[in-house]
């Protein structure tokens, strides 16, 4: 067979093959293309967060990471473990004389009686409906192991217990003691 014939699948004419020696993109990639990676352009944007009613200016990186530190607050273990990673990158990043120091205090007034405003940014409950402020606050399963634990020979009455059982957010997921006697 001829080379002409051997035209085909895979087989190009050879009048339309690439030549030895010439590129195949001869123009090259146009100047100042893709010279940064796509995310750059987005996470180096200003957005608008709110925050406790409050509107305020932040970069995209900055809402993205309160976003999944926010998650990994609420239980979410894999967004935990990636804002903890991205922060501890942040902080070998930082030059050593910024001074590393706090740049920003809040502070919370608790009326007396309530402790829901703390109990919140502590990870120790959440609230059902964070929309509304008079929302019910359940507790953490791991505040509860912890508080059961520090009980040491006490035992809970069954109304006790009861009471527990309803302020928890996930009863089926508390290590309940073995003489509990209530379980959600």
């Amino acid at each position: 067979m001829s080379e002409a014939s051997e035209v085909g699948y895979r087989r190009p004419p050879t009048s339309t093959r690439f030549q030895k020696g010439r590129s195949g993109n001869p123009k090259g990639r146009p100047r100042g293309r893709h010279n940064r990676p796509p995310y750059e352009a987005i996470l180096g944007q200003t957005v608008s967060i709110k925050e406790d009613g409050v509107e305020r200016r932040v970069s995209a990186a900055e809402a993205f990471l309160l976003y999944m530190t926010k998650r990994g607050l609420d239980g979410d273990g894999a967004a935990a473990r990636y804002a903890l990673t991205a922060i501890e990158e942040a902080r070998a990043a930082r030059p050593a004389e910024s001074g590393g120091g706090v740049t920003t205090i809040v502070r919370c007034f608790v009326e007396p009686g309530t402790v829901n405003m703390a109990l919140e940014p502590l990870g120790m409950a959440s609230k059902l409906d964070r929309y509304r402020p008079s929302a019910r606050m359940m507790l953490e399963p791991w505040i509860v192991e912890m508080a059961l634990a520090r009980l040491g020979d006490r035992r809970l009455t069954p109304g006790e217990q009861e009471t527990i059982v309803r302020a928890v957010r996930t009863p089926h997921k508390v290590k309940w003691p073995d003489w509990w006697e209530v379980k959600g």
